[in-house]
């Protein structure tokens, strides 16, 4: 699939994305952070990250994934899953526009906890020079997808032997607060409305 409405869709859901890249030594993937603003995707760390410090300027892979249920078929050669990806290829560059790396910053934090961005300090002077930021254009994605109950065959159809979907997802539990919060300090408005939906 090439449908850009789709494609963002699975990039805004999944929390963590995969980032596939070349290196002296062979290839190499890494999970890391992601976050899209329009047709762009956004990946940060630390400078003196692999990944971050190989990629500018070189040809990457990046995918997501979020798997939506085990498929139980009849027979194990059907046994599936039922699953939404997104496959980026593109050559990264590196933030460094004052500007851009806010609104990337910014991204990435409300990607993890949507309104957090208001709650928190934002990046000072040291914290901004500590950080990479690579910004890569979304103009080569594709999707797949699965959806369904098994896909057993004809001749299986009579066997004693369960077949069906067994949904996951991804569940926030209760908060915890940080072991040296301050005294008073109530749960921040961005947890409370993570927790739920």
């Amino acid at each position: 699939m090439y449908e850009a409405e789709f494609i963002n869709s699975v990039l805004d859901e999944a929390l963590i994305c995969h980032v596939g890249f070349t290196t002296d030594e062979g290839p190499v993937v890494i999970p890391t952070i992601h976050a899209r603003v329009g047709d762009t995707l956004y990946l940060h760390g630390s400078p003196a990250s692999r990944m971050l410090r190989s990629t500018p300027g070189e040809q990457i892979c990046v995918t997501v994934t979020i798997v939506d249920a085990i498929v139980a078929a009849r027979s194990a050669f059907h046994h599936s899953m039922n699953y939404r990806s997104v496959v980026i290829f593109g050559s990264p560059r590196v933030v460094d526009d004052p500007e851009e790396r806010l609104v990337g910053f910014e991204a990435v934090t409300e990607h993890v906890l949507p309104g957090r961005w208001q709650e928190a300090r934002w990046p000072n002077e040291k914290e901004d020079r500590g950080t990479k930021l690579l910004a890569i254009d979304i103009t080569e994605a594709s999707a797949k997808t699965r959806t369904g109950p098994p896909g057993d065959d004809d001749e299986d159809m009579d066997l004693d032997i369960w077949a069906g979907l067994i949904p996951l997802s991804v569940v926030a539990g209760e908060p915890i607060d940080a072991p040296d919060l301050k005294d008073g300090v109530s749960l921040a408005d961005s947890a409370r409305q993570y927790t739920e939906r």
